[in-house]
């Protein structure tokens, strides 16, 4: 399994949010590629980037301290918030970032999914953000009307190779993860599946590493020192 440490963007800030509220945020660093710098001496091979404001408007705000985390880590990064058109993808991929994540377009739009995938392959990831078993948007603010895995499933026969799915109730909650969810997800679809939220403990690691799911998403834990990155690799492999 592989451990995504994450770096959320907000005003070119290192940020995290308490279950996607925008007034709970607490910033952690002003030099974001620092942070990148030090996941990579913990022996990160990845690298999960959000921007926060994106999500929000749909713009690339952050787009220049993307790219720095690129180039000073040199790690594998994929990026998502407020990808909402074949530009926007073109501007991150250009830019030399490994793989662009949807998630409020991919619920509004299919024919874009569509698009993506078909130009950029498994360079396009699906982040299904969940909040009382339906898909969330527009950085977690509205409920769409797709039930989890039926969404799940719709992307899946679009051809998209890895899906991130959060489960909102648990991000930065430091409560644990949704195990259940994320075994569901496993048996239920072929795709590479990416568990993100409430990541919060070695014990966390260990039990979706055991699930053999392809990877997980370390945000506050990591920032709170609540988990040794270095170790949750370890234990991930």
């Amino acid at each position: 399994m592989i451990i995504f440490p994450a770096i959320d963007l907000y005003d070119k800030k290192a940020v995290r949010l308490f279950k996607g509220d925008y007034k709970q945020m607490t910033v952690y660093s002003e030099n974001p590629p620092e942070i990148a710098m030090d996941f990579a001496k913990s022996g990160a091979t990845h690298i999960h980037i959000v921007d926060l404001e994106g999500a929000k408007d749909g713009t690339t705000p952050n787009l220049e301290v993307v790219k720095e985390i690129k180039k000073t880590s040199g790690l594998f990064c994929e990026i998502g918030g407020g990808i909402r058109d074949m530009d926007t993808i073109k501007k991150y991929v250009d830019a030399g970032i490994d793989r662009v994540i949807l998630g409020t377009a991919a619920v509004e739009n299919e024919e874009f999914v569509k698009e993506a995938v078909k130009m950029y392959g498994d360079k396009i990831a699906i982040g299904a953000d969940i909040k009382d078993g339906y898909v969330a948007i527009k950085g977690w603010v509205e409920k769409s009307g797709y039930e989890c895995f039926e969404f799940c499933e719709k992307m899946q026969r679009i051809g998209v190779k890895t899906l991130i799915c959060t489960d909102i109730s648990k991000d930065g909650a430091m409560m644990g993860t949704n195990h259940g969810l994320y075994r569901d997800l496993s048996e239920k679809f072929d795709m590479q599946i990416v568990a993100s939220g409430g990541v919060s403990s070695i014990d966390d690691v260990k039990k979706l590493s055991d699930l053999g799911i392809y990877g997980a998403i370390i945000g506050k834990a990591y920032y709170t020192k609540a988990i040794s990155l270095k170790e949750a690799i370890e234990v991930a492999k």
